[in-house]
């Protein structure tokens, strides 16, 4: 890759930053899609996201589906929106896909990501301190941010 690829790359995420931040800010949860030998699965799944916008962090019971299809296919995608459910959405509602890479988090690696998503969501200790909680960290790989149904906005993490 380039310089003009990395400057075009910094450049428009540091553009969209303030927006991806006050959205990745206010909401707490996002939709998550997994595929694996049984389908596509949708969970609804707190999240945390890195102070640098390129990872977020989302724990789950190793006991589901959810879990065997991150180790089936660690390639996930996640939606996020700050939508109100009303008519006025069309023009204010902001829609966020974010593709990435999931991988558990064990050992060291674990401890400073479940710090920063206990920060965020301090009611799922006891959740997160069980044995059969898995912690992942996603590698963001890209993000799409759209508003007002078709202005679209996308940048490639790699």
């Amino acid at each position: 890759m380039g310089s003009s690829c990395l400057e075009n790359l910094s450049t428009k995420l540091h553009r969209l930053a303030p927006t991806l931040r006050e959205l990745l800010g206010t909401q707490r949860y996002a939709v998550l899609g997994t595929s694996g030998e049984e389908g596509i699965r949708l969970n609804l799944m707190a999240v945390a996201v890195t102070d640098d916008l390129r990872s977020l962090i989302m724990a789950t019971e190793r006991a589901t589906h959810k879990y065997a299809n991150l180790l089936a296919n660690l390639q996930v995608c996640l939606l996020m929106d700050n939508r109100a459910n009303d008519s006025g959405d069309t023009q204010s509602a902001i829609a966020l896909t974010i593709d990435g890479v999931a991988a558990e988090a064990v050992g060291p690696a674990r401890v400073g990501i479940e710090a920063l998503f206990l920060a965020r969501h301090p009611q799922m200790l006891s959740f997160l301190q069980s044995p059969t909680c898995a912690l992942f960290r996603v590698r963001v790989t890209r993000y799409e941010l759209v508003r007002r149904l078709h202005e679209v906005e996308e940048v490639q993490l790699g």
